[in-house]
């Protein structure tokens, strides 16, 4: 099989400059399109020379139609307005999009699911492939340990500059944990706690939010029972490990039919 082009979106960013160096490094894939918001000081410099990996003859533009039209697929980790613009072009091309945005609103969840029909997406809030085995064991422990017996509270750490909270993967463990439970997400979440809060409410699944620094990424999630706890955590070393996935992701994807994927179909745990 030919070498899977794939276009980045968000080219100049820290995510896209680090898609942009592992596709460089992989087997069976090359980066045939960049792009970056209009206005970026980057439009016209060479993505590879400005990922560091020298030149590869894909200039930066702010006009995706073109990229897209030649490419077998699309890596997005942008933001939610844009990603749904560029789940619409991916529509149109026929073409994987593979999908890492995080702080995912309703209405762009439904504008993905209708591009989807055409689309070879996979979405995550996270594209490590160990933080998508962790879900695994967290819906299992969930299920297992009644809550009666063990409270949920989830807490995740991030770098300063990140703009939403809680995150993409705690939200994604959150949900995990429902599931085991056999309950809404949305209606059993605790998102914040302050002042005289009260007993903590049975069958909840907590979250705590820290940022600072330059923390990738670490998640925890605890189970607390009576005379006991358990830890199922993962700290994230380095973007590689979200671009390694969501390229695989994209290989994967490549001869599917069109429809709404999940990492834990990559991995063959859905």
């Amino acid at each position: 099989m030919s070498e899977m082009g794939l276009v980045v979106v968000g080219a100049a960013g820290r995510m896209g400059q680090t898609l942009i160096r592992t596709i460089h490094a992989m087997e069976g894939v090359r980066v045939v399109g960049a792009v970056e918001r209009a206005g970026s000081p980057h439009i016209g410099r060479d993505a590879g020379e400005l990922a560091g990996v020298g030149t590869i003859d894909v200039a930066i533009t702010d006009d995706p139609l073109p990229a897209f039209a030649k490419a077998d697929g699309v890596l997005d980790f942008t933001v939610p307005a844009a990603t749904v613009t560029f789940a619409g072009y991916a529509a149109q091309a026929r073409i994987v999009h593979v999908i890492g945005t995080t702080g995912l609103g309703a209405e762009h969840e439904a504008a993905i699911e209708a591009a989807a029909r055409h689309a070879m997406i996979v979405k995550s809030g996270n594209m490590s492939l160990g933080v998508n085995l962790l879900a695994v064991l967290v819906r299992q422990a969930a299920k297992a340990l009644d809550a009666a017996d063990f409270d949920i509270e989830i807490v995740e750490m991030h770098h300063r500059h990140k703009v939403d909270a809680p995150s993409g993967t705690a939200l994604l463990l959150g949900r995990a944990a429902a599931e085991g439970r056999g309950v809404d997400l949305g209606e059993k979440s605790v998102r914040v706690r302050d002042g005289h809060t009260g007993a903590r409410e049975t069958g909840t699944i907590g979250f705590a939010t820290l940022r600072g620094g330059s923390v990738v990424g670490d998640h925890s999630v605890i189970l607390a029972g009576t005379g006991e706890r358990i830890t199922l955590s993962h700290q994230a070393e380095d973007r590689s490990i979200f671009a390694r996935g969501a390229v695989k992701a994209a290989l994967w994807a490549r001869d599917r039919k069109p429809g709404l994927y999940s990492m834990l179909d990559v991995l063959g745990l859905a």
